[in-house]
């Protein structure tokens, strides 16, 4: 598979389809929000998630969230760099700052995220409210 457009769930978590599956972790948004993150639980390679299944926890100085799978899917490969450097989250969102990588096993899945545009629509339209 392609890669593919970044995709972005109501909770916060993104999704990248990369050649080797997809990469999941949380929005410039969520990051923001939650402040410094401190802590990442990290799921373990082999695990298999449904979607809007928890796969992943992050905790920062303000919260602790679980982190809800936005696709089903087998996870390929952690971020470990996060275990010693969790603010990597903080500094490099879309970038040093992901979570895992699961399997894609459902690509219509992918067609119920957001885009990153309808995301910040999103986001600004929850902030009139």
């Amino acid at each position: 598979m392609a890669t593919g457009v970044l995709k972005i769930s109501q909770d916060h978590v993104y999704v990248q389809p990369k050649d080797d599956g997809a990469q999941l972790g949380i929005s410039d948004f969520a990051a923001e929000a939650l402040g410094t993150i401190i802590y990442v639980e990290l799921p373990e390679v082999g695990d298999e998630f449904s979607k809007n299944q928890p796969f992943a926890a992050v905790e920062s100085g303000k919260a602790s969230i679980e982190l809800p799978a936005p696709i089903s899917g087998k996870v390929l490969k952690v971020n470990e760099e996060l275990e010693d450097t969790p603010d990597l989250i903080n500094q490099d969102t879309y970038g040093k700052g992901w979570i895992a990588v699961l399997t894609i096993q459902e690509v219509a899945e992918l067609d119920e995220l957001m885009s990153k545009p309808d995301y910040d629509l999103f986001l600004a339209s929850a902030e009139e409210e």
